[in-house]
């Protein structure tokens, strides 16, 4: 395979299994230009993904993830658009959260399905909060039929305090590097009871808050603005197509969803659907930072395109 992520250039390229091409795209939201690649096979399905990075990242993603990741589709005959959102990477316009990008994803599918007339439907694919960007997002496009997503974002105050205290003290206790610097005189005693008593403050405030601040924040329309993790839920239940969820074992943010997860029937009902599918690495972290991770995101998620 070659290519760069850069250039004005058309570049053709020789993949394991076919061949493809990485082309420079410039598109429109609102006044603004948004810049992405689209990695296109020489034979495309008609289902293509549209890759959203989530974070404070462009279109190439932590350890050149996404690159890789489309050029492994594409040489499998699946064509892959990844861009940069406003405010971010090469694009321009003021930088958002992860809430408010429903026009850039729009304009990205727009131009997407400009390029590849044979497209006939797409899936979404965002790691933590683009994962929580494509729910929000999915329902309301009937262009979208599937969802990948990697290590969801599902953050509140209290739920992160409670996985800390969950999955990192607790696997502290059996930590040798923890006990041979109690031994050697060399623990910050103090600095670590603060910590663990500042989280489970955390824990019991947020529980006491909960209801008075849903009264107070109310909308001015009247609506109720609900948790994070309730947005998410109702997003979810509401898209139709199909779903790919993958989870990594040494990730707080995984972590956490799977905590939230195990404690909600709702949630446990809905993922239990036909429609979704269920993958876990147990030692990756939270951006398949090394390559045998990586491969294997690409294969689930390249099967799992095919197995429908």
């Amino acid at each position: 395979m070659c290519g760069t992520d850069i250039g004005n250039d058309e570049r053709f390229c020789t993949g394991s299994m076919m061949n493809y091409e990485e082309r420079p795209i410039v598109f429109c939201c609102g006044s603004d230009c948004l810049y992405g690649i689209l990695t296109l096979p020489e034979h495309a399905a008609s289902r293509g993904v549209l890759i959203l990075v989530g974070g404070p990242q462009y279109r190439v993603g932590s350890h050149r993830q996404f690159t890789l990741l489309a050029r492994q589709l594409a040489a499998n005959g699946i064509p892959v658009f990844r861009f940069d959102f406003r405010g971010m990477g090469d694009s321009e316009g003021d930088a958002r959260t992860f809430e408010n990008v429903k026009d850039d994803v729009r304009s990205g599918i727009d131009r997407l399905f400009a390029e590849i007339p044979s497209l006939s439907e797409l899936v979404i694919l965002g790691l933590c909060d683009a994962a929580s960007a494509a729910l929000f997002y999915a329902y309301q496009d009937r262009r979208v039929t599937g969802l990948v997503l990697l290590n969801p974002w599902v953050r509140t105050e209290e739920g992160s305090a409670r996985t800390y205290l969950k999955h990192y003290y607790i696997s502290r206790i059996f930590d040798r590097e923890l006990w041979r610097k109690i031994w050697s005189g060399n623990f910050n005693y103090a600095a670590s009871v603060r910590s663990l008593f500042g989280t489970i403050s955390t824990v019991v405030t947020e529980r006491r808050e909960i209801a008075p601040s849903a009264a107070r924040n109310k909308c001015k329309n009247g609506c109720d603005p609900a948790p994070l993790p309730e947005r998410m839920f109702q997003g979810l239940e509401r898209f139709q197509g199909r779903v790919l969820l993958i989870l990594c074992g040494n990730d707080l943010t995984a972590q956490e969803f799977s905590d939230l997860v195990k404690g909600s029937q709702k949630w446990k009902k809905l993922l239990a659907s036909p429609h979704f599918s269920r993958f876990s690495l147990p030692e990756a972290n939270h951006t398949f930072s090394r390559r045998e991770w990586r491969d294997q995101i690409a294969r689930w998620t390249r099967e799992w395109l095919y197995s429908w």
